[in-house]
């Protein structure tokens, strides 16, 4: 049995997740054949979300002129108050799944942890982390007392790795108080509550917020190229294998955060990461609501330019010197925006909405932060030199 992180393998079951975001895709054509050798395995952006995440970077120490941090400061007997009163909307989340493809028994795979953060009507929703539930044939959540549920999947979300289950209400006495993520600060109390090595019900561990704002890069299908950087919270509160999916409060009790993962080389002690709350809720409404997230496509595998050798830079791509960052088109998907619009292979992109990009994360980041499905999307590229614009418009990757 497992105890899952961040470093659990995929499940075959969740095949069509992986297909989602596959990086795999064809391209390139007879022409430059040694300049599309090189960019062939490029990123398919099927990409981004309804103001899913706000990136905005703030200064969090080190700015003499910035404005001290609040940091909130209660009393020992509040703190533990605020404790009991949390450890009883965190929860067990048992994966089973089939010991053998032609059995219907199932026997418990892993353990994570979970928290109670909506009640709607008979039913009480429960977030926990994509590859706690993934390929799952049956759920059970543990509920604080002790008692073992059945669970229901209720969506899935492979990207920001979040996932929620629901479980009947009537077994439900606490609801988590969702908090405001971009209002913590640097040094105020961080409180990890969760089930780690799957049998350590409702363990709590409590540090501070280390950073409020750090980006970490996700390789989402494996293949050992980040596909994306994840914003999460930063704490020194232990998180621990099978914590995956837990909460992290503030002093006050209020959520902040979904656990996530765990930097799991010896060497490195006291850093944990969470997925702040304000990322994670409109996820969670779109899973409550659909059962997946949508987001919105260009059409366009790509390369980061800075991957591509120098002599196909000056010889296939003829950029000017001045261009070293952005992103080139590897292939246009037909019946896609950038299709119907003309963008066309080897085009490099350098910016979007007139603000500069310089990889293809980047460009991620900027459609996940800014973007829905029918927005505009003004794209600057170089063809053949020449810098030009075209305005798309982002369609829906379901």
């Amino acid at each position: 049995m497992g105890y899952y992180d961040e470093t659990d393998l995929r499940n075959e079951n969740n095949d069509h997740n992986n297909k989602r975001y596959n990086k795999g895709r064809r391209g390139g054509s007879h022409v430059l054949t040694g300049f599309i050798g090189a960019v062939i395995g490029a990123v398919t952006i099927s990409l981004v979300s309804p103001n899913l995440i706000n990136t905005t970077n703030e200064s969090e120490i080190g700015n003499e002129n910035q404005t001290p941090a609040q940091v909130i400061n209660v009393s020992r007997e509040d703190v533990t108050s605020t404790i009991q009163t949390a450890r009883k909307f965190v929860v067990g989340v048992n994966n089973y799944q089939s010991s053998n493809p032609f059995s219907m028994d199932t026997q418990e795979a892993g353990s994570g942890s979970g928290v109670i953060y909506k009640k709607v009507g008979n039913k009480a929703l429960v977030a926990t982390n994509n590859h706690v539930v993934s390929g799952a044939k049956q759920l059970k959540v543990k509920m604080a007392d002790g008692k073992l549920v059945d669970a229901k999947l209720v969506g899935t979300d492979e990207l920001l790795d979040l996932a929620v289950v629901a479980i009947d209400a009537k077994y439900v006495t606490n609801v988590a108080n969702l908090g405001d993520s971009e209002k913590i600060n640097v040094g105020e109390t961080a409180i990890a509550i969760g089930n780690p090595l799957g049998f350590l019900e409702s363990t709590v561990t409590q540090g501070i917020v280390s950073s409020k704002a750090r980006e970490i890069p996700q390789d989402i299908d494996g293949d050992g190229v980040a596909d994306y950087q994840t914003q999460v919270i930063q704490t020194d509160a232990a998180i621990n294998p099978g914590n995956s999916g837990g909460a992290l409060i503030n002093a006050k009790g209020e959520l902040i955060g979904i656990n996530s993962s765990k930097i799991a080389e010896q060497s490195v002690e006291g850093i944990g990461f969470a997925i702040p709350i304000n990322i994670a809720k409109p996820v969670f409404d779109q899973l409550e609501k659909f059962g997946e997230v949508t987001r919105p496509v260009m059409g366009v595998g790509l390369k980061a330019l800075e991957e591509i050798p120098q002599f196909n830079i000056e010889e296939s791509l003829k950029l000017p010197e001045s261009v070293t960052r952005g992103a080139v088109v590897t292939h246009v998907d037909p019946g896609t925006p950038a299709a119907k619009v003309g963008l066309q292979q080897l085009d490099v992109i350098v910016e979007l909405d007139d603000q500069p990009i310089e990889d293809v994360i980047a460009i991620r980041e900027y459609l996940y932060s800014h973007k829905k499905v029918g927005d505009k999307l003004k794209v600057t590229f170089y063809r053949d030199g020449k810098k030009q614009d075209l305005t798309l418009t982002l369609a829906s990757s379901n």
